[in-house]
This record gives C-alpha cells, structure tokens and sequence, in this order.
C-alpha cells in the first residue's frame, strides 16, 4: 500500500520535503515504498490533513483529517490586517510635516505629498510630467486631472498598496476630491490639524531659511546656533503677515469644501498643542484604525471555520 500526506496549515506556500521510506504494514510483511510530502497553503479554514490511501487490489481512499493544531484548539490566526490608508491636511505653518514624519517613522506608510509628487513625474519624464510641465513652463496652474491621475497611479504602486499610504496635504479642493471618490480612493482617517490663526500667524512670519544649508528656523521657536548663521539667513518673500492671512483664507475655504466629503472619517486634532501632544493624539486614533482592522479579519477567519 501507497500512503500519500498532505498538510495544508498556515499562510504560504512552503517547500515541498518529500521522504522515501520503509514500511511493513503490506499485507506480505514485505517492506514498500511509502511517499509523505508536506505542503503549507494560505486558508482561512481550520487546518486539515489529506490522507490518500492506495492499494493495489483496493481503490483509493480518500480521508479529510483534522490537523493537530485544529485538534488542540490552538489555531493562530497569522493574516496581516488590511494596511492604512490616511490623509492629512493642515493650513500653512501648521506642522503637518512634522506629524507625517512621526506618522511615517511608527507606521511605516509610504508618504505622499502631490507637491513632491509633481516634481518627481517632471523629472522623469512621464506623459503625465510632460502635460504638467507644459502648463507650468506657461505659468498656470496643473489642471487637477492631471494631479488626480499622477495620485491614483503613485497610490497603485505595490509599497503603498502593501503599506499603506500617508497622502499629505491633498485633495485641497471640492473637485479633487470627488475625483478620489469617483476612483474609489478614500480614506481611512483624515486628520485635520485644527490651528489657531494666530499662532500660524506668529509660526510663519517668524520662519527664516539659511541659504548656505537650507535649514528652516524660527525666531523664537528655534533660533539659529550663533551670530553668523543669524546674519545669513533670509526670510520668504510670502512669510509676512498679509500675505499670510490670505493664503490662510484660501486654505479654510478650500478645507470646508473638502470636509464635507471626509465629515464620517474625519479626525480634529488641536494643533496648538506641543508637537509630542499633538502626536499621541494620532498615534491613539491609528492604533484604534489597526485594531478594528484586525477585530474584523479575526471574525471574517472565525466565520469561513463555521461553514
């Protein structure tokens, strides 16, 4: 007789170890070539072992036996939960950098900011790059389905999609939104830092950039190391108080419009708070994210082993 053992248990496929041995369970007492390979294989059921069972004089016998794992009880549930997705908006000065680095550093999302985004595909020549530049090289603005396309497509590359993604500072309009709607791109949070306009005020007309490094210092927040940084460092031409009041007007009216279509997922965070405050906050609301994720894996997998 021919016994032939297949486990199937946990998450991948695993190498196949086939052994060759002797038996004397033959009805002649004469030792036969006995075949047992194992194989590992992704399921959501309780594991199994096939058995097949062959003698010559008989037909086969097939048999669906219970795994020791599954006899015990002691089935560990190994599927990873689904990866976050998560947008982040915040007005100018608002230090939503900072977040999305600490964001970035604990979670591990691939970050994504379209700014950078748009820089990266004129760079590399992409057709998308290429249209962009040529409404830039005209002085207008890159028409909003361009940036949508460049998004989805960074959004569908394998790190984000094995990841998950941080989108940082877009959607910024009504319309770019309902284009990741229409795409079926949507979020699992999106964090808003709520920020006092004057304190944006006081962060952004007190910014000041070294040109020799390209290092970004505050005045008051994070002044220069000594007198000779101090004297070289230079000051935007747009970091003044009008012109900073305007670009915060254009931003809260632009951020309305973009609520409304994020108001079930939406996360306020005061953003006058401490950067450490400010990101336990996050950290807490991401964490719950990851936990309901996993919550509702383990009922998905608890549920296929019932049917």
């Amino acid at each position: 007789m021919v016994s032939l053992g297949i486990s199937f248990s946990c998450v991948a496929a695993a190498r196949t170890t086939p052994s060759l041995a002797s038996s004397p369970s033959c009805s002649n007492n004469k030792p036969f070539a006995s075949l047992h390979t194992t194989r590992s294989l992704e399921t959501s059921r309780v594991p199994f072992r096939l058995e097949i069972s062959y003698d010559r004089r008989f037909s086969a016998e097939l048999r669906w036996k219970p795994s020791a794992a599954a006899r015990s009880g002691s089935v560990v549930a190994t599927t990873k939960p689904e990866p976050l997705k998560i947008m982040i908006s915040g007005a100018p000065a608002s230090g939503k950098g900072t977040q999305c680095e600490l964001i970035e550093k604990k979670y591990g999302l691939v970050h994504i900011a379209a700014g950078d985004l748009l820089r990266a595909e004129i760079g590399a020549g992409t057709e998308n790059g290429k249209r962009a530049k040529e409404y830039m090289e005209k002085g207008m603005l890159v028409p909003s389905e361009i940036v949508v396309m460049m998004v989805k497509e960074r959004l569908l590359q394998p790190d984000a999609q094995e990841k998950g993604w941080l989108l940082d500072g877009y959607p910024r309009s009504l319309s770019q939104a309902t284009a990741l709607e229409d795409l079926r791109i949507r979020p699992d949070l999106f964090i808003l830092l709520d920020i006092s306009e004057d304190i944006l005020i006081e962060r952004v007309v007190g910014r000041r950039l070294d040109p020799v490094t390209g290092k970004i210092y505050h005045l008051k927040y994070s002044p220069p190391e000594n007198e000779e940084i101090a004297a070289r460092l230079t000051q935007r031409f747009d970091d003044t108080e009008e012109k900073v009041k305007l670009r915060l007007k254009t931003h809260h009216l632009n951020v309305e419009d973009v609520l409304s279509t994020y108001k079930d997922v939406i996360f306020k965070v005061n953003g006058d708070a401490p950067i450490e405050d400010v990101f336990v906050e996050i950290d807490k609301a991401l964490s719950s994210i990851l936990e309901e994720k996993s919550r509702i894996d383990s009922a998905s997998m608890a549920a296929g082993m019932t049917h």
